[in-house]
């Protein structure tokens, strides 16, 4: 998510090139061109939960994750996925 947001532009879009990155995504980020994230779920507190949740909402991140919980899902990187559009 963080390459595809680097390399668009402020219209939205996609540029082809080499470029290091310095964004970072949290709560409160203008998405330029990324619409829909696939990813598993991340430890609480984490860069990447605020990454999620700068897309989906914290609100509807948390909730998600309370069902996981509930229902026993595996957590990290071979854990249960969850599709945010």
């Amino acid at each position: 998510m963080r390459t595809v947001e680097s390399m668009s532009d402020e219209k939205g879009v996609l540029h082809s090139g080499f470029t290091d990155t310095d964004i970072f995504i949290y709560p409160g980020y203008t998405f330029k061109m990324v619409d829909g994230l696939i990813t598993n779920f991340h430890l609480p507190e984490s860069t990447l939960l605020m990454l999620v949740s700068a897309f989906a909402g914290k609100e509807h991140v948390m909730a998600a994750y309370e069902e996981a919980i509930r229902e026993r899902y595996r957590f990290f990187s071979f854990g249960d996925a969850c599709f945010f559009i």
